[in-house]
């Protein structure tokens, strides 16, 4: 790979992309603390909380990967209109990602609240309502859709299951940009493909791909070509993108296939290493990278993320230097 075509990107041509995300949009809550002693109340730990510290999940994470990065990012997304949406629209503004897209809904925001003692997760609360949008927030979510895809170079789809990315929506988002001739690329969630039929690109990890497959397969080159040949012909893909853990992540896009090492590390946390994935990749494609090059690139940012604890945004010039070295 020509290491010095993606620095000219990243240096060069990262700021002049638009990306429009579209998707279930979070925010991940941690209460930092140490537990030393046992309540009176009940047989339980208490944890003296030290730190508490907010941050992006979801498709707000996908956002804030291409925010740091220095790209045009625009968020459609559902946000509710307690404390915890309050949070996580200050938190989006700050790193001058366009919220114009985002409703504000009588539904909560979903929110993961993790208590943790030293390194170890003690609890983790969800709040979350994950029914479909209404017909008339719906509607109103369509409109925003139709109007931003003109301004944009591609548009992301971040699926996390909580409502929003129906067939209904996907499948607008990806018929408006095929009129376009935007690019759309889509991380999936569940066992039913068939509303992200016609993207560019899927990036599921290899659960994800076995969760659609008669047949499970194993974390093997040969196995993962042939899955994924059958499902980008069965959901009219361009290519699909299958990160692999440890073992990195192979990309196919018509008759090339590359299969990607994860560079050799110690890896401290995966969460959110996806986002990471299709945020770079996307980005790459946006900014005229072939699917090999932005797939590379998408690579070299994952590993950066994954010695991280918690989701963590890769940086510019981390980017750079895990780059270079």
């Amino acid at each position: 790979m020509n290491h010095e075509i993606l620095k000219n990107f990243v240096t060069d041509k990262i700021d002049k992309c638009r990306v429009l995300v579209v998707g279930d949009a979070m925010l991940d809550k941690y209460y930092f603390g140490e537990v030393t002693r046992i309540s009176p109340e009940a047989p339980v730990p208490i944890n003296r909380v030290t730190k508490i510290k907010e941050t992006f999940g979801g498709a707000a994470n996908v956002s804030h990967n291409l925010a740091l990065l220095g790209c045009h990012t625009s968020l459609i997304a559902q946000i509710g209109t307690e404390n915890h949406g309050d949070s996580l629209i200050d938190k989006l503004i700050s790193r001058r990602i366009d919220i114009l897209g985002v409703m504000r809904t009588e539904k909560p925001t979903t929110t993961k609240i993790r208590v943790i003692s030293g390194h170890q997760q003690m609890l983790r609360l969800d709040f979350e309502d994950n029914s479909e949008l209404s017909e008339e927030d719906a509607e109103k979510f369509l409109l925003n859709i139709t109007a931003q895809i003109k301004n944009v170079d591609a548009v992301i789809i971040s699926d996390y299951g909580k409502g929003v990315c129906t067939e209904k929506v996907c499948q607008t988002v990806i018929q408006k940009c095929r009129e376009q001739n935007k690019i759309v690329t889509v991380d999936p969630k569940g066992d039913d493909w068939t509303k992200y039929s016609g993207a560019n690109f899927i990036t599921p990890n290899l659960k994800e791909l076995n969760d659609i497959l008669p047949k499970k397969i194993q974390n093997d080159d040969k196995e993962i070509e042939n899955a994924a040949r059958g499902v980008i012909e069965k959901f009219k893909l361009s290519g699909l993108i299958v990160t692999r853990s440890a073992k990195g992540l192979t990309v196919i896009d018509g008759e090339n296939i590359s299969h990607m090492k994860a560079k050799t590390q110690e890896v401290f946390d995966v969460s959110g290493a996806g986002d990471t994935v299709i945020s770079v990749f996307t980005l790459g494609l946006a900014g005229k990278l072939d699917a090999a090059a932005a797939a590379y690139l998408a690579n070299v940012a994952a590993g950066v993320v994954v010695t991280k604890v918690g989701t963590y945004a890769v940086s510019r010039d981390e980017l750079l230097q895990a780059l270079c070295s």
